[in-house]
């Protein structure tokens, strides 16, 4: 029996609002955190990530307030980060309500953070967050909110990541961030077969036909997406509908 694939919004939030652009950039205000996670609770989502955009580029403290906030609406489990660099930070965010730690620039700073976090915290609550952008015939992880290129090849640092101990890949496509012109499957499904994990496929998302693709040739095995949900796009209940109808294993909600 196949496990159900998920449908997961994402939050990102400039440490109190939500926030979206395009690649990362032209960010424009959605709405308060803590009605959205009511709403998509509501109507279904399988999981929440929240992430502070900006935290890593500004070196702000991570938003625990807002995450505080976000939990006391879900019975749903919820993922977040934004500046976690270390043990001490993910415990704050821990005891604000968060089910998964979520780390991306810190970690390919120190990959060590990594072991650290599945130590503490055991690897099912550790995510890696890997932004990668093509370039010619691989993809190249980027930090800072997608600013800053780095060495690594996005394959071989999934690889590493689940080394040390993370439980899960959150990969976000930079050239699809935003675009609402569908996931890159190539990328996804490249990750998906290099790793042992779970991956959520993140960047592009807009028709129910994305999400049956990435489910599908992008083998992913949980797909976010967030100003599709916020603008009102597309439902997850309608969504989850015509995966179950096309054959996609999803949890319809009550």
């Amino acid at each position: 029996m196949s496990l159900a694939h998920r449908i997961i919004p994402c939050l990102d939030t400039d440490g109190s609002r939500v926030v979206k652009g395009v690649h990362f950039e032209g960010l424009r205000d959605a709405g308060d955190p803590a009605e959205l996670a009511a709403r998509y609770n509501d109507e279904g989502a399988d999981e929440l990530v929240v992430l502070d955009i900006a935290a890593a580029r500004d070196s702000r403290p991570t938003f625990l307030e807002t995450i505080r906030r976000v939990a006391e609406q879900l019975s749903i489990p919820l993922a977040a980060g934004g500046g976690i660099r270390s043990l001490e930070d993910a415990r704050g965010v821990v005891r604000a309500g968060s089910d998964k730690i979520t780390v991306n620039t810190a970690a390919v700073e120190r990959p060590e953070l990594i072991r650290d976090l599945s130590g503490e915290f055991g690897a099912q609550a550790v995510v890696l967050a890997i932004d990668g952008r093509r370039e010619e015939n691989t993809w190249q992880v980027r930090v800072r909110g997608g600013r800053v290129a780095t060495s690594w090849n996005a394959l071989d640092w999934a690889q590493r990541g689940v080394e040390l101990g993370a439980g899960e890949i959150l990969l976000t496509s930079v050239d699809r961030d935003g675009t609402q012109s569908g996931f890159d499957l190539a990328f996804t499904a490249a990750i998906s077969r290099a790793v042992s994990v779970p991956v959520i496929a993140s960047g592009g998302a807009k028709l129910p036909q994305h999400f049956f693709e990435v489910f599908t040739e992008g083998a992913a095995d949980a797909a976010l997406a967030a100003s599709i949900f916020h603008d009102n796009v597309q439902s997850i209940r309608g969504l989850k509908e015509f995966l179950r109808t096309n054959g996609v294993e999803v949890r319809l909600p009550c």
